[in-house]
Order: C-alpha cells, then sequence, then structure tokens
C-alpha cells in the first residue's frame, strides 16, 4: 500500500464519520432513499454508495481493493464538495444533510 493510499484511507475514515449500524439504519429510512438523483426513479447514486461505504466500513484495511479505494476518492470528493456548500440556517432537516448522510457524513457532528 502506497503513501497515497494511506492519506486516502485516513481521509475516508475521518470523514465517513457514521458508524456501520447508524449509515445501515438511516438507508432504510425514507429520507435516505428520496435524498438524491437517480436515474428513471431508481436507486439513488448516494443511496447506492452509501451501500458501498457500508461494505468498506466492514472491510480489513489488508482486504481493499483498487475499486475500493478508488471508491473512497469519489466519497472524498462529493463529501469535501458538498461540505462547501452548507446551507444558511439549521441543516438538520435538510435534503443537503440527507444527501451527506447517504455517503456515510453526518454534517450536525
Amino acid at each position: 500500500m502506497t503513501e497515497d493510499d494511506r492519506d486516502l484511507i485516513a481521509d475516508f475514515e475521518r470523514l465517513v464519520n457514521m458508524t456501520p449500524k447508524e449509515l445501515e439504519r438511516w438507508l432504510a429510512s425514507d429520507e435516505s432513499k428520496n435524498a438524491g438523483q437517480s436515474d428513471e426513479g431508481g436507486e439513488t447514486k448516494g443511496h447506492e454508495s452509501g451501500r458501498r461505504i457500508l461494505a468498506l466500513l466492514r472491510k480489513n484495511r489488508s482486504e481493499y481493493s483498487n475499486d475500493d479505494l478508488a471508491h473512497m476518492r469519489r466519497v472524498r470528493g462529493y463529501v469535501k464538495r458538498h461540505l462547501a456548500q452548507r446551507p444558511s440556517g439549521d441543516p438538520v432537516d435538510t435534503t443537503w444533510r440527507y444527501s451527506l448522510m447517504n455517503w456515510g457524513h453526518d454534517p450536525t457532528r
């Protein structure tokens, strides 16, 4: 594993601030399923990502594949971009927060 990979994993672990149990519970909610964009009414991109993140959280570092690392890069990019777009006011019941939570990050923490 390269130094860049280790930095990526550290970023992923810092940005994904929901536990597997919390993320699993969240992904089962209607709010999660309805947050974000989907192709022709199917599963949203964020919800699909959340399921992938959940699998990553349950893996050992030694099991990470190149595809896993690529998804971690997407997670890092998405979370950082969306944190920079924080809306004014209380974000608790916003689509912005729900979208981030689909990607494993609860911005209220």
